[in-house]
């Protein structure tokens, strides 16, 4: 008998010996997985360890020789090959006597690359199988194909909020920067500056004078230079997570509550006055940087009426989390603070159709006020969900603190909105008012629309949801009647235990949205995945942050939309800025960013940031027990058919894929391992 037939009986002989024995024996073990390259290639490794005294075969061998490796893919529209299947490691070659022909083979282990163009942005699954034997020095088992099936996720567009998004924040700071034109601080200075650069440039010469025009360009420049400033020192997150601190949410609403008390005429707050003669004798040396001294000078003084505005656009932008947000703001307040200089320089004739300054400036002063005494309960409300910590101190007061519910936030906006139309129509003075001898039409239009919202507000009081101002008062779920209207962590819900549904292990102080069940960690989310056999909704959110809130009322409250999340999928909500303090053996350093993870909101941030590459929120991203990504995560979405369709993009691949994987009769891995968070 030839060697090659003496060793293939002997493998045969002992493998059925194997069998019947009912051990079947396998030296090798594969692991397949997956890495992106660029946005339509990937390569799919194939790792096998080799266990100890045997070898497999390259794929490619003389006919006489041994049974080469070979790489089998389906054929699939979803993508196509580039190239051949390579060898990573190097293979060993040597003389074989069974063979009697210089072999090549791998031992211990060896890794296989395979790139593939995708064409499919929804995601799929790479099937295949691959086929080799296996030999010691004394025998060869039977060859045998191992099959694989390896998740290609989703291509995960670019996020639309972006650019949108810098345009909302842009177009709001642009009416902020209008709004502050008409106040006591700046009004004034607009035909003073422009009848000195105009009159200048007659007695110099006939010819427009540039320096109107260079006068708003510095007054953009240094607004726009303040945010570069204050970006540069917080960081791409640095602004949300300060905003996102009880401590500096409690400051703002101490400070806006005294800038707002400030327009009601209690008291005036301006800046040193050294700072004002400094910048003004500086602008008197002429020139370009006397010009911008000049424009300096302006912002400074004007700071008492600008300020409160630029609290409020600084304390807005830092919770949107990008990184141009804050520069983009100054960028459109400034730009409205600068147009008129240059729009009035540029046709001096419509100058003399400006209102001219008097008691109406004061008017607005109250209103501004009034408003920003309003909207500075958005800040202790912020500061009451957040709870109050200073961890050098071990001091810890974990929100909700229960001082801002919900209906009482409401309430005390019902009594400001009314107290506003009162002041509009002349029943409620200060003592810095003129007296105005009729009630002007537009006076008239603002008093009923303050009027109007007050009584809107009202239903707020008992459950509605004021989808006009969602995302601002605290959640549904913070209110006195919660527990008739709200979800609940799983197995805590109003009629007791969901079917099928174990109660959560951990305890959350987080409520869940209307109507849908929630838990609040993850790794529970992944075990009750796995016994429902259900996909994982992770919500990574925040308390302070607004279009959560606005995505829980305006979206999830939807019954198309809360009917899949609660009955379809394992919803986790994550908390970002939750100040939970981990226990000492669960705290860690970042491998991120080297941060340390003390809180449970720690926790969250590393793992949004690591795994899904963001920092804002909401995110919302759909994934298996594995933690394999099902579809394209999502941002704020508003429109309620493209989120639904997003769910159900979602479940449709975890359904198929449970299919694929039930048919399948090998096990695989992907390079996507279960997700545990330290």
């Amino acid at each position: 008998m030839s060697p090659i037939l003496k060793k293939g009986f002997t493998g045969l002989f002992l493998f059925l010996a194997y069998t019947v024995s009912a051990q079947v024996y396998n030296p090798l073990s594969w692991k397949f997985s997956q890495k992106q390259i660029n946005d339509s290639e990937y390569a799919i490794t194939l790792h096998v360890d080799i266990q100890k005294g045997w070898h497999t075969y390259e794929q490619y061998s003389d006919s006489n020789g041994p049974i080469p490796m070979a790489f089998t893919y389906t054929v699939a529209p979803d993508y196509k090959l580039e190239g051949k299947t390579m060898d990573v490691d190097s293979c060993i070659t040597k003389y074989d006597s069974t063979f009697k022909l210089i072999v090549k083979y791998f031992f211990n282990q060896a890794d296989f690359t395979q790139k593939i163009v995708v064409h499919s942005p929804k995601g799929f699954i790479l099937k295949g199988n691959v086929y080799c034997q296996v030999c010691n020095e004394s025998m060869c088992l039977p060859p045998k194909a191992f099959d694989f099936a390896i998740t290609i996720p989703p291509t995960v567009p670019p996020a639309k909020s972006g650019s949108s998004g810098y345009l909302l924040i842009f177009i709001l700071s642009f009416l902020g920067g209008l709004t502050a034109l008409i106040t006591p601080c700046v009004f004034p200075m607009i035909p003073l500056t422009v009848s000195f650069f105009t009159k200048r440039t007659s007695a110099q010469n006939k010819r427009k004078s540039a320096g109107p025009y260079i006068y708003a360009l510095s007054i953009i420049l240094i607004y726009v230079l303040l945010g570069v400033l204050i970006t540069a020192i917080a960081g791409p997150s640095g602004l949300y997570v300060i905003a996102s601190n009880g401590w500096v949410n409690l400051l703002f609403f101490i400070v806006f509550v005294i800038f707002g008390f400030s327009f009601l005429g209690a008291f005036e707050i301006t800046l040193p006055s050294s700072w004002v003669n400094k910048t003004d004798s500086a602008s008197e040396k002429g020139g370009l940087l006397g010009i911008f001294f000049m424009a300096l000078t302006l912002c400074i003084v004007s700071f008492s009426c600008t300020g409160p505005i630029l609290g409020s656009l600084l304390a807005g932008v830092a919770q949107s989390g990008g990184y141009w947000s804050l520069i983009v703001g100054m960028l459109g307040f400034s730009s409205a603070m600068a147009l008129p200089f240059a729009l009035f320089a540029a046709v001096p004739h419509l100058l003399a159709k400006v209102p001219k300054s008097g008691g109406w400036l004061n008017s607005v002063k109250v209103v501004l006020g009034l408003l920003e005494i309003t909207f500075s309960l958005k800040f202790l409300s912020n500061a009451d969900l957040v709870g109050l910590h200073i961890k050098w101190l071990h001091f810890h007061i974990n929100g909700p603190m229960g001082i801002l519910r919900r209906e009482i936030f409401v309430a005390i906006w019902i009594v400001m909105f009314a107290l506003t139309g009162l002041y509009l129509i002349g029943k409620l003075k200060f003592s810095h008012d003129s007296e105005f001898k009729h009630l002007s039409v537009f006076r008239l239009i603002l008093a009923v629309l303050a009027f109007s919202f007050s009584f809107y507000l009202i239903p707020g009081l008992f459950g509605a949801p004021l989808k006009l101002l969602s995302g601002f008062p605290p959640p549904a779920s913070y209110s006195e009647g919660w527990a008739l209207s709200s979800g609940a962590p799983y197995g805590q819900s109003n009629g007791g235990d969901t079917p099928g549904k174990t109660a959560a292990k951990s305890v959350s102080v987080h409520g869940c949205p209307p109507h849908i069940n929630c838990l609040h960690n993850y790794d529970e989310a992944v075990a009750m995945a796995k016994q429902l056999n259900k996909p994982i909704m992770i919500d990574f959110t925040g308390n302070t942050c607004v279009n959560c809130r606005k995505m829980e009322e305006n979206v999830w409250s939807d019954p198309s939309i809360y009917g899949i999340i609660d009955n379809e999928y394992i919803l986790v909500s994550l908390y970002v800025d939750d100040q939970n303090e981990l226990p000492a053996d669960k705290q860690s350093i970042s491998k991120f960013d080297g941060s340390k993870i003390e809180t449970d909101g720690d926790r969250w941030t590393d793992m949004e940031t690591n795994l899904y590459k963001s920092n804002t929120q909401p995110l919302y991203v759909l994934v298996d027990a594995e933690g394999n990504i099902l579809t394209p995560q999502r941002g704020y979405t508003p429109d309620i058919t493209e989120y639904k369709q997003f769910l159900e993009d979602g479940l449709n691949t975890f359904k198929a894929k449970a299919g694929s994987s039930n048919s399948q009769k090998s096990v695989f891995s992907t390079n996507n391992p279960p997700i545990k968070v330290n």
